[in-house]
């Protein structure tokens, strides 16, 4: 199957629905992902890459009901890695003689993989340019790192096409071709977690490479990608979303991940999660689980945020090792302009906090002092840890939080000095606090579990008929495990 994609180019390359994993198993495809090869049919005849190894045969079949392959004048590999050359071993195999045209550094890694130095490659450098006819060339552009040291771009003059390779895609797989015709959150969400995951060590170089082609001032009327959708409509957006996001981007986000052994640090996580929003409820507060939930979408979280809280429970005097192997991974995404603490539950000693802060430090955030606490947080400690929140939304503010805090659901203040909380209601009604009666409610803020006079809660020796006021000061909430300084009356209840 092939799809029109401008004049006498053609997408012939495969579509893969099933796929969940690259480089090995670190970066988890949700949505699926496509090997874009073109077919460029002027005077000469150019193949622009090829598929995963995997759908070489396919791939063979597909090009044969398309053209004979003797047809072929010439192959351009953009990028070696097996997802862009992985058919070359078939498609040689048909027409061994065909010239290749790649980077020095593609040859090595073509070689590497498929074992074949008697190929017919011809090094390009950037400028080089191959004329296909009817008045049109191909010039190549290298761009080493993005995101392998044989990476280029290949531009088409007369159609204003630039093969971009693996920049400005996405790993997404829709039956559409083409930016305009698919869902653009769902397009750009998958655009933001190919990049943050992907080619944020190499923003610099993105910020060079991108600077570099517009300086040849030369149209882009579209920009057809390696992965993904191909750019017709307004195909500069992707361009320029990447110089923002190359430029130490943040948002007004704070991401918390942790691990936890015995649910100690996930209640911290809680509490300091709320402290913030107390603070600051303009901030979007993201809390992840690193053992359950996606990798890829944490750092994609850390990518967008201003500053990132990472928790662990002590385990032999370390960190659990899935927050261990998160922070490697951070460390060599090198994200630009943003702060960073730790926070964890210790039984006999708190070696993880201190180790998660020296790893802070040493992959270049700016760090404050971590958060720890021993055992299960009792009520006392699950306050010191919304304080904490509450310190950390003032240090990273990016406004002036000195002016009165507008809130549109709810209006919460902060921690009194004696550790009391004021009373909420929403705010499209009055103001004035609802008065807690032997029988009143009492609503959890934070997961919404309601306390009930009239049932208590057994799991904590609180019997029936025990009223708010006379329920212990170290009452944890039973769904959420954060203390009663979050719990408010329900109106009318």
């Amino acid at each position: 199957m092939t799809i029109h994609v401008k004049n006498n180019i053609h997408w012939v390359g495969q579509r893969d629905w099933e796929v969940q994993d690259f480089h090995g198993t670190e970066y988890k495809m949700t949505k699926g992902t496509s090997y874009n090869s073109y077919l460029i049919r002027e005077q000469k005849t150019v193949l622009i890459d090829t598929v995963d190894h995997r759908f070489s045969q396919q791939f063979i079949q597909n090009l044969e009901m398309e053209i004979d392959l003797n047809q072929i004048d010439y192959i351009v590999i953009n990028h070696a890695e097996e997802d862009h050359s992985g058919a070359l071993v078939a498609l040689m195999a048909k027409i061994p003689n065909t010239p290749i045209y790649c980077t020095e550094n593609a040859v090595d890694s073509i070689v590497g993989h498929h074992h074949h130095p008697e190929w017919n490659f011809n090094v390009v450098k950037t400028g080089d340019t191959l004329d296909i006819g009817n008045g049109k060339q191909l010039i190549f552009i290298e761009a080493p790192m993005l995101h392998w040291p044989d990476s280029m771009m290949t531009y088409q003059t007369g159609d204003a096409v630039l093969y971009s390779n693996d920049a400005f895609g996405q790993h997404y797989c829709d039956e559409r071709l083409f930016n305009d015709e698919v869902d653009q959150t769902e397009l750009m969400d998958q655009c933001l977690r190919y990049y943050s995951n992907i080619l944020t060590p190499f923003s610099a170089l993105v910020t060079a490479k991108i600077h570099e082609v517009l300086s040849f001032n030369v149209p882009v009327d579209m920009i057809a990608t390696s992965h993904g959708i191909v750019w017709r409509d307004n195909p500069t957006q992707i361009i320029h979303q990447y110089l923002e996001w190359a430029n130490d981007y943040q948002e007004d986000r704070i991401t918390l991940f942790y691990d936890s052994m015995s649910n100690n640090t996930r209640m911290m996580a809680d509490a300091i999660a709320q402290g913030i929003h107390d603070v600051d409820p303009s901030v979007a507060v993201k809390v992840f689980n690193v053992s359950r939930q996606d990798k890829n979408d944490i750092l994609a979280s850390i990518f967008r945020s201003k500053g990132i809280l990472v928790g662990s429970s002590t385990m032999n005097n370390v960190m659990m090792p899935k927050v261990a192997g998160m922070l490697e991974e951070i460390t060599g995404l090198r994200f630009k302009n943003k702060k960073a603490a730790a926070f964890g539950s210790f039984g006999w000693n708190g070696g993880a906090v201190d180790r998660i802060h020296t790893r802070l430090t040493d992959a270049g955030f700016e760090t404050t002092y971590g958060m720890k606490t021993k055992w299960r947080p009792d009520g006392k400690a699950m306050r010191e840890c919304r304080e904490y929140g509450q310190h950390v939304a003032k240090q990273w503010a990016l406004k002036d939080l000195s002016e009165p805090l507008k809130q549109n659901i709810v209006n919460r203040e902060p921690l009194k000095a004696d550790n009391s909380v004021e009373s909420f209601t929403p705010a499209t009604k009055s103001s004035a606090s609802v008065a807690v009666t032997d029988s009143q409610k009492m609503l959890c803020t934070v997961c919404n579990w309601v306390y009930d006079p009239a049932i208590g809660e057994p799991n904590q020796d609180v019997a029936p008929g025990t009223t708010w006021s006379d329920v212990a000061e170290d009452f944890l909430c039973p769904e959420c495990g954060i203390g009663k300084q979050v719990f408010q009356p329900i109106a009318g209840a």
